[in-house]
């Protein structure tokens, strides 16, 4: 008999296969990025302006490996949360003075055949566009972006922070991403979820697992400066 798999399914059997193999096999496809291929950047204004204007954060290499690729082609989205924060330097410790969260998502749609890029702020989302290549959606998730962080004061001795951490999909509830990408915002009310999605759950979350996309964290900090 012909088993016919849907692109999720295939995934699934695919990296089913891969674990009876052998275990060094799953070690290698869990093994993280190059950091070499990845580049985080926070793009401070003019000095003159560094009282004035925010700064801008942008990104390179995030989702440029082959499992990422293929586990977004399958129709797995990517979760890409940001904070910057503002430290200011003192003579004995350093304190943080304001903090800028936000997400970008990624999903690509099977049927379309397109990828979708939304980036949530404050639980608004703002589309960024449907591209018909990964490449395109990558440029648009990764592209400068200024952050409405509280800024220094003149004077004012300090840094920025950023942390970075990329998930393949959200192991906790991938329902609630679908509901970001149409809009509906509201996370899942805790103890009302549908008890018929667990084992779906839990199964992409091996996938994900596998496939090397749990989750990966990066960091980048700038110089010291003073408005």
């Amino acid at each position: 008999m012909l088993t016919r798999f849907f692109p999720a399914e295939r995934v699934v059997a695919r990296a089913m296969m891969r674990l009876s193999l052998a275990g060094s096999v799953v070690v290698a496809l869990a093994a993280p990025l190059d950091a070499q291929k990845v580049r985080l950047e926070v793009g401070l204004p003019a000095q003159p302006a560094l009282a004035d204007e925010p700064p801008s954060v942008s990104s390179a290499g995030l989702l440029a490996d082959a499992s990422m690729r293929d586990l977004l082609a399958n129709g797995f989205p990517a979760r890409l949360h940001y904070r910057l924060e503002r430290w200011s330097s003192g003579r004995w410790f350093d304190d943080l003075k304001a903090a800028f969260e936000w997400d970008v998502i990624l999903k690509y749609d099977v049927l379309g055949k397109k990828y979708q890029v939304v980036r949530v702020v404050n639980k608004k989302a703002e589309p960024l566009g449907d591209y018909p290549a990964v490449a395109d959606a990558e440029g648009a998730a990764e592209a400068p972006y200024k952050v409405a962080i509280g800024l220094p004061k003149k004077g004012e001795r300090g840094y920025y922070n950023l942390l970075l951490d990329v998930e393949t999909l959200s192991l906790s509830d991938l329902d609630e991403v679908q509901r970001w990408l149409r809009g509906e915002l509201k996370p899942a009310v805790s103890g009302k979820k549908n008890p018929g999605t667990a084992l779906g759950r839990g199964v992409r979350t091996l996938v994900v697992r596998l496939l090397g996309g749990e989750k990966r964290h990066y960091e980048a900090r700038t110089g010291k400066f003073r408005p």
